[in-house]
């Protein structure tokens, strides 16, 4: 069984069901699976073949779940990228994967236009320009007669690109074991089947969107229902009017609804979960969402791209003694431990380093013999989060590997910094990072994002924190700024501010 015939199936087991919904348009097995293969057809036809990289720059559309499929129906890679990302971004991946076509939604054309590299087969949504083929006259002029793909669960089918917050992107290559193991974890731990209605507003070009959520509606035949875009109250009534039964989202979408709307007024009864990821949640933030949203069906999910992504659970009744951690046990067919900088199991109440091993961990990064070296211990995967156990056995993230400071030979967590710092009321965001000490070697410096910039906020900052922390955590520099600098996925730029 591969991806592609996992679709195949489904179009005949339940061929009328509906599968797609974008907006008024749905598509049922059957006729998803139609598109598929005359896309497939057409992009065979352009000299597109086995094994050969396609990007696919969309936001979460149909066309985007039918490029998806086709692709990886004649063989080639796809390789889904964000559709926040930048021209330069786009050929930096175009150039490092050596794609052979890039599939792009209209929407997003003006971002590319004038695409330089003529070695590109160029393929675009809505009206044609100059040097592109048309997504729809691809699709309508493409056989229907099915495509077999004979692809072992062990052969190479995606990339997904990492978001840089340390460098380059990296390119994560996944079989179709990866995806399918962790997509198959999420049947089982989240309870996806037939009869699920999943809501996908998350980028589909993410690990956790793609293959955790999309793909295991994949496996069960549920119902995928697609949004381009967050806006709070399409969220809410999407949820009520198509009767979701899972959704998941980051952190923020929870918070910023419930921020922003009298939830009570919609019908969310379907849910029957709300996953969460990239972060956990505080025990105040949970409590307030909780709350809010008048349920208590939230599931954290840990993990990275690297690993599928799969990692740990953190499921709905313990988060009421544990809100903050991300879980006390491996997700099903993956393990996990903390471990020192020799590979060995740190005691309880140390930090370590989080590893993991599982069948849904990558095959390698793209090109990079060097990098994937480094990132393994024997079959465990280093994830660059520093953590440790409770006496009960919960998993807590201290920080991120790469963002330590070390101040005079003693390590400071930055995170711990934050978490205290935006307590403060006038605070919106902070980020803490390190910057060079003749003496010390390094020395804390605070970012701030603040609702009055004409506060001094070093006295405050300092006044709070006094009797909180220890004396040598406490920021010693700040700075204001009117947002902390993001990647295409959100992520704070620490690299950025390092260098101010």
């Amino acid at each position: 069984m591969n991806l592609s015939s996992l679709l195949q199936v489904n179009s005949r087991k339940y061929k009328n069901k509906e599968a797609l919904v974008f907006g008024e348009k749905r598509l049922s097995f059957q006729q998803w699976n139609e598109e598929v293969n005359k896309l497939g057809h057409s992009l065979l036809s352009l000299g597109i073949n086995k094994g050969d990289r396609v990007v696919l720059y969309m936001p979460n559309t149909i066309e985007f779940v039918i490029a998806y499929f086709a692709t990886i129906r004649i063989g080639a890679i796809i390789v889904p990228i964000n559709a926040k990302l930048t021209k330069m971004e786009v050929s930096y991946i175009v150039n490092h994967c050596d794609a052979k076509a890039i599939i792009v939604h209209e929407l997003l054309h003006p971002q590319i236009d004038k695409w330089e590299n003529e070695q590109v087969i160029c393929i675009k949504t809505g009206h044609r320009n100059d040097g592109w083929h048309s997504f729809e006259q691809l699709v309508s002029n493409g056989s229907s007669e099915e495509i077999i793909n004979a692809s072992a669960q062990e052969d190479e089918v995606s990339i997904l690109y990492t978001s840089g917050t340390t460098g380059s992107p990296k390119g994560v290559l996944f079989t179709h074991k990866n995806i399918l193991t962790v997509a198959t974890m999420i049947c089982i731990e989240m309870n996806v089947n037939l009869n699920s209605r999943l809501l996908h507003m998350m980028p589909l070009s993410h690990s956790a969107p793609l293959h955790l959520i999309f793909m295991s509606g994949l496996i069960t035949g549920s119902t995928h229902v697609l949004l381009p875009i967050f806006v709070p109250e399409k969220f809410l009534t999407t949820v009520q009017d198509e009767k979701i039964t899972h959704f998941f989202g980051a952190p923020v979408v929870y918070t910023l609804t419930a921020k922003t709307l009298p939830i009570n007024k919609y019908d969310l009864s379907s849910i029957q979960r709300w996953i969460y990821g990239g972060s956990p949640f505080s025990s105040n933030d949970y409590k307030f969402i909780e709350e809010a949203f008048q349920s208590s069906n939230f599931t954290c999910v840990y993990g990275l791209t690297e690993a599928g992504p799969s990692g740990t659970l953190l499921v709905g009744e313990d988060h009421y003694q544990k809100a903050g951690s991300i879980g006390n046990r491996g997700a099903l067919y993956c393990e996990i431990k903390v471990v020192d900088e020799h590979g060995n199991d740190v005691g309880i109440g140390e930090v370590g380093e989080i590893v993991l091993k599982g069948e849904g961990t990558m095959k390698c990064y793209y090109r990079d013999d060097e990098k994937t070296k480094e990132t393994f211990i024997g079959e465990w995967l280093k994830t660059g989060d520093l953590a440790m156990v409770d006496q009960e056995g919960y998993y807590w993230i201290v920080d991120r590997k790469k963002d330590v400071i070390i101040s005079g030979g003693v390590n400071i967590y930055p995170k711990e910094v934050e978490d205290l710092l935006q307590t403060i009321p006038m605070v919106r965001e902070a980020a803490v990072v390190g910057t060079h000490h003749e003496i010390w070697g390094e020395t804390v410096k605070a970012f701030l994002v603040v609702d009055d910039e004409t506060a001094n906020y070093e006295e405050l900052c300092k006044r709070f924190l006094d009797g909180k922390l220890a004396s040598y955590k406490i920021p010693r520099l700040y700075e204001i700024v009117n947002e902390l600098p993001r990647n295409a996925t959100g992520k704070i730029l620490k690299t950025l501010l390092k260098t101010k």
